[in-house]
């Protein structure tokens, strides 16, 4: 059994920061990706980032330049650093990690229960 469990989600101001991190637990045998995902109300789920256990990584265009994904190989954790946040990065952020690195990246197998972000003044 594997559990993702994110966790750093909140309410911040439009132009602020918020850092979301994900620990993977239980039978692991080393995800290749390792990523997030959201989901806004109405629409669908959406790639955010995703990160290889090399070092590739795949943005969504609309977060290129202002979040940033990384991973400890060793701890099995995953994280993503959101910088200058607007109102439309407002969903549900859920962490994803799977035993493929695909191109264009597709979504593992596993997925954690999801924390909210909103971005709002």
């Amino acid at each position: 059994q594997v559990q993702l469990v994110e966790s750093g989600g909140g309410l911040v101001q439009p132009g602020g920061s918020l850092r979301l991190s994900c620990a993977a637990s239980g039978r692991i045998f080393g995800f290749n990706a390792m990523g997030w995902y959201r989901q806004a109300p109405g629409k669908q789920r959406e790639l955010v980032a995703i990160m290889s256990r090399t070092g590739n990584t795949n943005y969504a265009d609309s977060v290129k330049g202002r979040f940033t994904i990384s991973r400890d190989n060793a701890k099995n954790t995953v994280s993503l650093q959101m910088n200058r946040l607007r109102p439309e990065d407002t969903a549900i952020y859920y962490c994803n990690a799977g035993q493929e690195w695909r191109l264009p990246p597709q979504a593992g197998d596993y997925w954690g229960q999801g924390t909210q972000v909103t971005v709002s003044s």
